[in-house]
Parts: structure tokens; sequence; C-alpha cells
């Protein structure tokens, strides 16, 4: 049996205004993308826009817990240095990030008409080893607390 494949388009947008019609997907995915390097009082509202009632809303960050625990040099360490309170655009030296604590997170996404099916931590298994990539947490840091964290939510 052959496989055959789906062919869509792929669009290039500004995550906060893609200039798309409003109402058209069933599902919004960014695998970090605008999650990270777009302000959510911008992408979110712009997901809700595009997507249909019940439509969901998938995306990948880095948990919160990491930003908590990074230095200026973007090395992980093993104790708070950043306040969790302000915490939003995170200035490095190769660019910008935002990323929300949970509270300020749940209260976007509500504000912006999406309830919150699930919030998975991801954790590194048992036997991970750390990825050459991966230069800025270790496996080990990353069995004890969460290194990414994967929203799920739904248009309401």
């Amino acid at each position: 049996m052959e496989a055959t494949g789906i062919e869509f388009p792929l669009v290039e947008a500004d995550a906060g205004d893609t200039s798309l019609p409003a109402e058209s997907f069933d599902l919004a995915f960014s695998e970090y993308g605008a999650s990270i390097w777009v302000d959510a009082e911008r992408w979110v509202p712009e997901a809700r826009r595009l997507l249909r009632p019940g439509g969901r809303l998938i995306f990948m960050c880095v948990s919160t817990l990491i930003q908590l625990c990074s230095n200026d040099d973007e090395t992980v360490a093993t104790s708070l240095v950043k306040p969790q309170f302000g915490l939003n655009r995170i200035e490095w030296p190769d660019g910008v990030e935002f990323h929300l604590p949970h509270g300020e997170r749940i209260r976007n996404l509500r504000r912006h008409g999406f309830e919150i099916e699930d919030l998975i931590e991801v954790q590194a298994p048992a036997g991970a080893e750390t990825h050459p990539y991966y230069t800025h947490v270790t496996a080990e840091w990353g069995r004890k607390w969460p290194v990414e964290e994967i929203w799920v939510a739904r248009k309401r």
C-alpha cells in the first residue's frame, strides 16, 4: 500500500497578526515559536481569533522553573536566581524571550477565551543522557525538575 501525504500550504506570518481568516482552524500548535518569541498579549488573542469554537491550542515552552533558575549566561542553577513576580520579558545576549509564570499564564488564557485542559511538565526519563544541544541543563537536572511544559487549552 502506497502512503500518501497531506498537502497544505506553509504560511510565514507574524504570530500576533497572521492576517489569516478568522475561525478557520481546529488546532493551533506552537513548539516554542510564538509561545516564547511573541508576547502572550499578542499571540494568544490571535490564536483565539484563528480557532473555531471548541478548537484546541497546544503549545510548548521552557518550564517556569528553568527560567527562575537561569543565570544571565543561560546556565541553569539548582537554586532560584530570578524573581517569579515580574517574569515576562527576558533579554538574553542573543535575543528576547517571553515567559509567564503559571498564574499569569492561566489568567491570560482564560481572559482570551480558553479553558485549560492540561499542563504537562516534561521530566527527563530514567537513563536519559544529557544531549549536546541542551548545554544549559543536564539530564540529572531534568529528572528532578521540569525542563519543558506542554499546555493544552480549548477555545470556549
